[in-house]
């Protein structure tokens, strides 16, 4: 049963819908499809592995944005570029593809989850985080006062 509004909230507060998840996972395999027949004729992505992590629509959806990032994360303002100056042939191969009303404006963001994910596992992996662990590891380890282990060792 879907959740009551508050007077005030809007339904972009609440997250995207039912129907733009389902329109961006459609959107996303176009793309991904487009981009692996390696159709677009751009110095800047001749050879390059582009993954389509997530395609946002807009609530009317007439417009997209499109979360990409290039294989190894190397070079990718530039791959971001091309793909943005590329965007209304993509957008044209894209309305072949797919059965919407409208084929959506198309903007290209780098993801940057990716960098985010491998940051903290750099940081889970320090030296201080593992000394940490360790510590944390021996107290539990350790009976509390006035009582005696399981084992029966004291």
């Amino acid at each position: 049963m879907p959740r009551p509004r508050s007077r005030g909230q809007s339904r972009s507060d609440l997250g995207p819908s039912q129907r733009q998840l389902r329109v961006g996972e459609t959107l996303r395999h176009a793309l991904a499809t487009i981009l692996f027949r390696g159709d677009i004729r751009d110095p800047d992505l001749a050879g390059v592995s582009v993954t389509i992590t997530q395609v946002l629509p807009s609530g009317d959806m007439r417009h997209a944005t499109v979360y990409c990032e290039p294989l190894g994360g190397k070079n990718a303002d530039k791959i971001i570029a091309a793909l943005n100056r590329n965007k209304a042939y993509l957008r044209g191969q894209m309305g072949h593809m797919i059965d919407l009303k409208f084929t959506p404006d198309l903007r290209f963001v780098e993801d940057k989850s990716f960098a985010e994910a491998e940051k903290i596992e750099t940081i889970l992996k320090s030296e201080k985080v593992q000394q940490d662990l360790a510590k944390s590891g021996e107290e539990d380890d350790e009976p509390a006062d006035g009582q005696e282990n399981t084992d029966g060792t004291p």
